[in-house]
């Protein structure tokens, strides 16, 4: 066995010793978790087995002579946490042909993940198990499991780490006793990388690391002496000096900044810098109406004597509820629209409510709000009115408002009673749209940003006409030349001309099709459009949706034949063309709060058939985070580098940005790698997004 014994006796002394005196430590002076370099909680190399709350979000870069870092770290769950992380390699060329590389050096991407599998206790540490740069070239792959005990303002931190983290080779692997393959790591990456190498995890040889971080009296300033595994004889940047294995910084807290200084090797220093804020608790003050006060409340006698201007001008402007139709009977109101601003669904029926109760007699016993939407009534929220009354009134101390608050399918009565005035109309509306990628050989970071201006006219409450146009108003897509004309994929060319496609025209023909919507049953919806349904493609298809009221689960089925559209010539088409279509189920499981589980199987665009899995994320605020993945029946060989299609997203609500309450959202996507394998259509429109108030995710 080759360990430094004292380093490692000591560490261990000092970890029990805290268990012990911890009945002492002040919980005000404890350590704050804060970035490594490459990203993550951890010390300055090496991560700890610490965690934020759920929510927390950094975006880190760092500088550290050789390479340079860019990362985001966020906190999905108080159990789990991920990094995304871009590295520049400064020592080596993008690609080993220097005509095609010019001046850019050599970006890697990396993903981490880390599980807590032990909360921190009174006499036990917080433990937890990682996986740096999983998916990838594996430049920095590694896999450890770590611990972490606080003890009053020193936090302590040990554990054992292999791959990268485990260079230093100080004990043999323990796992080679229970199979001789885990003696030897496996060199490499399969596929043509991005794909997750199973067969190298915990594999090699091992090394201990670990370190102590220090709360200053002066709460800004947080020490850290670290000890690290790696002994740098094997990185990318080729093999660099190490004079020790102890590492030492410092990180300054100003505000939602920390900034950090490091010396590490005996011989490089670093720096970086880290903005932080949590996904949970970030808000936005809001400029509203308070909710109508019942504690005066006057009602008229009769419903003869309603001030109906005054009722339906309030619904609108005080509730943000659009109506449509309102049918108003001496035992029940009833009101059709659709809300436009509060996401919160108890809360938009309270405002409605309260306006409701404050303008209509006490003979009305139920109001009845009518979301309309795909072919006709969507949901009906139901409201018992002496219930609610005394709850807003604060009468009855036991219940809430929302006790006397329901939500259901339309009744069949509720349903053909929907006669508005009129259900034909324009629409025009305008978004702000960010394209954006990252590590391509020509400029590290390419961008496109503008409007798109979308218009529309619907001739009834199933068919309509909808069109948009992409003004672009600046970007650096001009340097975008890379074609992959010569890759080695055998894919039509489905994606991978999208230099073409966005910059050829600053000013664009979106999308321009017609559409027809129905709800053929309670809980059954359709669609069929045709038209130029996005930017690439042009088409017909169909939609349908099974979704129930409130439930988690929704099934739906999408076909559609297209053609490839003419990136020069935008009402032309190039000599391409497919069927594409799946069947997806929509899942948000009871054991995972707060997120959602899509499933797409079928064929894709490219005419590759597989599965699409995406996975999202909603916090407290509002915002989701989101990842996807395609497997499809393509060889990594065929589909090209990065082995397979894979991507993120953040979908931000705009009332974070906007003094009044708003439902919009923008959406953010990341793809590290786009090639043709497991690309889906980009359908202009969605039952799931149009039937959203039936179970929000999103809103």
């Amino acid at each position: 066995m080759r360990v430094n014994t004292v380093l490692f006796q000591g560490l261990i002394v000092a970890s029990v010793c805290g268990s012990s005196i911890t009945a002492f430590a002040d919980d005000s002076v404890k350590v704050k978790p804060t970035q490594m370099v490459q990203g993550g909680v951890g010390l300055i190399q090496t991560p700890t087995a610490r965690m934020w709350e759920e929510g927390g979000f950094a975006a880190n870069y760092t500088d550290n002579g050789e390479y340079r870092f860019w990362s985001v770290n966020l906190q999905l769950f108080d159990w789990m946490q991920a990094t995304a992380r871009y590295t520049d390699v400064r020592t080596r060329l993008y690609s080993d042909v220097p005509s095609f590389s010019g001046d850019q050096t050599l970006k890697d991407k990396g993903l981490d993940v880390k599980f807590r599998l032990w909360k921190e206790s009174y006499y036990l540490p917080d433990v937890s198990v990682g996986f740096r740069d999983f998916g990838g070239t594996g430049f920095f792959e590694s896999e450890y499991v770590n611990m972490s005990k606080a003890v009053g303002p020193f936090d302590f931190h040990l554990g054992l780490g292999w791959g990268y983290m485990g260079r230093s080779d100080d004990f043999t692997n323990p796992f080679c006793e229970v199979k001789e393959s885990f003696c030897t790591r496996p060199t490499g990456f399969s596929g043509r990388g991005g794909k997750i190498d199973y067969n190298e995890f915990f594999k090699g040889p091992v090394a201990i690391f670990g370190g102590v971080e220090y709360q200053t009296p002066w709460e800004p300033l947080t020490i850290k002496l670290e000890y690290e595994g790696n002994d740098y004889s094997e990185d990318r940047a080729g093999p660099l000096g190490q004079d020790t294995r102890f590492n030492i910084g410092a990180v300054y807290k100003w505000r939602d900044f920390d900034f950090s200084l490091n010396y590490q090797r005996g011989n490089t220093i670093g720096f970086g810098v880290t903005y932080q804020f949590n996904m949970n608790t970030i808000d936005q003050l809001k400029i509203k109406p308070p909710p109508r006060d019942l504690s005066q409340r006057d009602a008229p006698a009769t419903i003869a004597d309603v001030n109906k201007s005054r009722l339906y001008n309030d619904i609108h402007n005080r509730a943000r509820f659009v109506l449509l139709d309102a049918d108003l009977q001496e035992d029940k109101a009833t009101f059709y629209g659709r809300q436009l601003a509060f996401r919160d669904t108890n809360e938009a029926a309270e405002r409605v409510g309260r306006i409701i109760a404050s303008e209509v007699p006490d003979s009305v016993e139920t109001y009845h709000l009518i979301e309309v939407g795909v072919g006709g009534t969507l949901l009906e929220t139901k409201i018992d009115a002496e219930g609610f009354i005394e709850a807003a009134r604060n009468e009855n101390l036991d219940s809430e408002v929302s006790d006397f608050i329901t939500r259901e399918n339309p009744s069949e009565e509720v349903s053909e009673a929907f006669e508005p005035s009129t259900e034909s109309g324009f629409s025009i509306n305008t978004n702000a749209f960010w394209t954006q990628t990252f590590g391509n050989p020509e400029e590290f970071y390419m961008y496109q940003a503008g409007l798109l201006v979308s218009s529309g006219y619907a001739f009834n409450r199933n068919f309509s006409v909808m069109g948009s146009a992409r003004i672009t108003l600046f970007d650096n897509f001009d340097k975008f030349t890379f074609l992959v004309d010569q890759d080695t994929s055998t894919l039509p060319r489905v994606r991978t001309r999208v230099r073409e496609y966005v910059s050829e025209n600053q000013i664009g023909l979106d999308t321009a099709f017609v559409s027809y919507q129905d709800k053929l049953s309670d809980n059954i919806f359709a669609q069929a459009y045709g038209g130029y349904l996005e930017t690439m493609y042009a088409g017909i298809g169909g939609e349908v949706l099974y979704r129930e009221v409130d439930s988690r689960i929704a099934y739906g089925f999408d076909l559609a034949y297209v053609k490839q559209r003419d990136p020069y010539n935008q009402f032309s088409f190039l000599d391409y063309d497919a069927i594409t279509g799946h069947a997806s189920v929509y899942w948000q499981p009871e054991f995972l709060p707060d997120t959602q589980l899509s499933i797409s199987a079928g064929q894709f665009l490219a005419e590759d058939r597989g599965v699409n899995i995406d996975f999202a994320k909603r916090f407290d605020s509002g915002i989701v985070v989101g990842a996807f993945a395609a497997f499809t029946n393509v060889s990594s060989e065929e589909y090209g580098e990065g082995s397979f299609t894979k991507g993120f997203y953040i979908s931000i609500p705009m009332d974070l940005f906007v003094l009044k309450p708003s439902k919009g959202r923008g959406l953010f996507p990341w793809v590290p790698i786009s090639r043709d394998g497991g690309q889906l259509l980009r359908r202009p429109i969605k039952l799931m997004d149009l039937t959203e108030s039936r179970a929000p995710f999103y809103n």
